[in-house]
């Protein structure tokens, strides 16, 4: 099996702190001696005193970068309180107050400087420093997990959240989609970038080398975006099943015991899992762009594939169930379903509290008759809760609003698809294809935008039932 993620993320910090002491030769004699690892208060005033030098600015290039590499090599020799400590300076010191904001505002307008230096003048200083760290190697990275960290410092400080909120922009220059490269992992990958693979999967765990090989076979694809300034380091990927017809039990879809198939007899591409590898990289949308530019490929590799589509966790279906039964109580099922349950609960819980009663048995789902009470409920339930929107128009679970964002549309509910005890977990083992016509993506996208949901006739059906 790969190694924990901690060793991991252990191995990519020693990387960046080589490459920054490397650019960074020379550099220490001029700022002084290294700052102690929990950054006591008498260390702040050097720490903020390399900082004003790296704002500065001064001398050429070669000088620019040297320092800024010297304060991240610092900055990665803190421990966790140090480095707290050093975020919290960073986002309390040199941020942007509403106050000094008004003041630059009210300064360009009694000069008569061109509308661009207002927008210089407007970025925070923090901000400002960090766009120098593009030209230092390693430096992309760093910013990257620096705004990840300003992430969990801003759930309870303003000023930190600010901040974070400040390098959204940044980061979604550095990384527009036209910089970024479509890359196929197979494996024949190096071993660290499979061990990556293993430690960024966020939606189906995988559990052995021969899990991981099973999902880069020949009836498998696996493709990442990379950027040109982390090319060890991928920003989100795909895993897709080459199959006939489409998909509807994970299970069977990730066994590693079953029989791999011909990928030149397939006809459906089966996009089944999608993670998004860069915690800093959070609210810089480009999954969008990765499903479609590998449908484009696989069209290209594979002409025999027709049909795109997912399947895909539903993970707010499992509260929005239980929340209906608890605050709509029978209000919740229809009269031909109350009458359904009579025979399952032997008239000891009707309606509401009869589904409560049998969701709460222990594997339920193994249960002959209580699946077939509960399949027409839940499903009906579910089919209501992806075609439904809140009042801003936009789609009740997370996932289906990536995905109908991205001009898929609801093409049809699966039951008891996933019976893992995360599956059961987030949506009582019900999952969801969501299928890309991508002569129709654009109408889909447009349609979603004006706060309607496109969805298949069938789950249309079930929906008004």
């Amino acid at each position: 099996m790969a190694l924990p993620f901690s060793n991991t993320v252990d191995r990519t910090l020693e990387r960046l702190r080589t490459a920054f002491i490397q650019t960074a030769r020379g550099a220490r004699e001029a700022v002084g001696a290294p700052l102690r690892p929990d950054l006591p208060e008498d260390d702040v005033p050097r720490l903020k005193g390399r900082i004003d030098a790296c704002l500065e600015g001064k001398g050429g290039e070669t000088a620019r970068r040297a320092r800024a590499a010297e304060l991240g090599e610092a900055y990665l020799s803190l421990s966790a309180t140090g480095r707290r400590k050093f975020l919290l300076t960073l986002a309390h010191d040199y941020g942007l107050t509403r106050e000094a904001a008004m003041a630059r505002v009210e300064q360009w307008r009694n000069s008569k400087e061109a509308p661009r230096s207002l927008v210089k003048a407007l970025e925070p200083p923090a901000v400002h420093l960090l766009r120098e760290f593009v030209g230092v190697p390693e430096g992309v990275k760093f910013v990257v997990d620096l705004r990840a960290e300003l992430m969990v410092l801003g759930k309870t400080d303003v000023p930190a959240r600010t901040l974070a909120e400040d390098l959204r922009p940044l980061l979604g220059a550095w990384f527009d989609v036209g910089f970024l490269d479509l890359v196929r992992i197979d494996w024949r990958s190096s071993a660290a970038l499979l061990e990556k693979l293993v430690a960024y999967e966020a939606v189906h765990a995988i559990r052995s080398w021969r899990d991981l090989k099973n999902r880069l076979d020949s009836d498998r694809r696996c493709f990442a975006f990379f950027h040109p300034r982390m090319p060890d380091e991928p920003l989100i990927f795909v895993e897709v099943a080459l199959v006939n017809g489409m998909a509807g039990n994970v299970q069977r879809l990730l066994d590693a015991k079953a029989e791999t198939s011909d990928p030149e007899h397939a006809n459906t591409a089966i996009f089944y899992s999608i993670s998004n590898c860069q915690r800093g990289l959070a609210g810089i949308s480009f999954g969008n762009f990765l499903i479609k530019r590998v449908a484009e490929q696989l069209s290209r590799d594979l002409p025999n594939i027709k049909d795109f589509a997912t399947l895909s966790p539903i993970p707010g279906l499992r509260s929005h169930i239980d929340g209906r039964l608890k605050n709509e109580g029978d209000g919740a099922l229809t009269p031909g379903e109350i009458a359904s349950l009579v025979p399952v609960t032997n008239n000891k819980a009707t309606g509401a509290a009869a589904v409560r009663e049998l969701l709460d048995k222990p594997v339920w789902w193994e249960v002959p008759a209580i699946d077939k009470a509960l399949r027409p409920i839940l499903t009906r339930i579910t089919a209501r809760y992806l075609t439904g929107t809140d009042e801003s128009g936009r789609a009740l679970d997370r996932v289906a609003h990536f995905h109908l964002g991205n001009g898929a549309i609801v093409e049809r509910i699966n039951w008891l698809a996933d019976t893992s005890t995360n599956g059961l977990k987030q949506s009582y083992g019900l999952m969801v294809n969501y299928r890309y016509k991508l002569g129709e993506v654009e109408a889909n996208h447009s349609a979603y935008a004006n706060g309607r949901v496109v969805a298949s006739r069938e789950v249309r059906a079930m929906a008004k039932a």
